[in-house]
């Protein structure tokens, strides 16, 4: 069971603003009202639950298209009167089918790396004729770990004794490629982010 944070500050009407980011991105899915039986549902299920003010009735995110929200984290800002939601979406946030109520495109730099996470996976399942990502799978397991190594020694090299730009390119290369690793053997990039924040926590 989640913990919610104490001494919320809600409004006159008994609601407080909700923000839901995802954990992958840090990229903001929506903004929704939630009321105390909200919150409580949200702490006992590990799923988001909000307040429609426009029907006046609980609701579970994603209950009729399947897009939950999985919480792993709730938090109230400084003053006690707006609700952080770190969560794991199973889809689009937004009614409208987009990735989020604020657009499609990631407004963050880590986002960038979740959005390129997500076209990865898109080709290994629709393996679309003359991607580079599908040629180098259909050689076999080992070409993408071979990848890996050439990009780690190039960019050794880069930071050696190139340029700054020519650093920063061949630190992309190895961070597709390691992505790339990580989708074909279906570990989520998010086990990566949970390993470096238990590190970080740790002594």
């Amino acid at each position: 069971m989640l913990t919610l944070p104490e001494g919320i500050a809600y409004d006159a009407s008994g609601l407080v603003p909700v923000v839901a980011q995802d954990f992958a991105s840090g990229d903001v899915l929506m903004v929704a009202y939630a009321n105390r039986e909200a919150l409580a549902r949200t702490a006992e299920t590990g799923f988001a639950h909000f307040w429609s003010r426009s029907r006046g009735a609980l609701w579970k995110k994603g209950e009729t298209s399947g897009n939950l929200l999985r919480v792993r984290d709730v938090r109230a800002d400084c003053d006690k009167d707006a609700v952080l939601m770190v969560v794991e979406p199973a889809g689009p946030a937004c009614h409208t089918g987009q990735r989020t109520c604020f657009g499609d495109a990631t407004a963050t730099g880590a986002g960038l790396l979740e959005e390129l996470r997500r076209v990865i996976g898109a080709r290994l399942r629709e393996r679309p004729a003359g991607s580079y990502t599908v040629k180098l799978l259909d050689k076999g397991p080992d070409a993408v770990l071979k990848k890996i190594g050439e990009e780690a020694t190039e960019v050794v090299l880069a930071a050696k004794g190139e340029s700054d730009e020519r650093l920063a390119e061949e630190a992309a290369d190895l961070l597709f490629h390691l992505l790339l690793a990580l989708e074909a053997r279906g570990v989520a990039a998010p086990r990566v982010l949970d390993v470096l924040k238990r590190r970080r926590s740790g002594p």
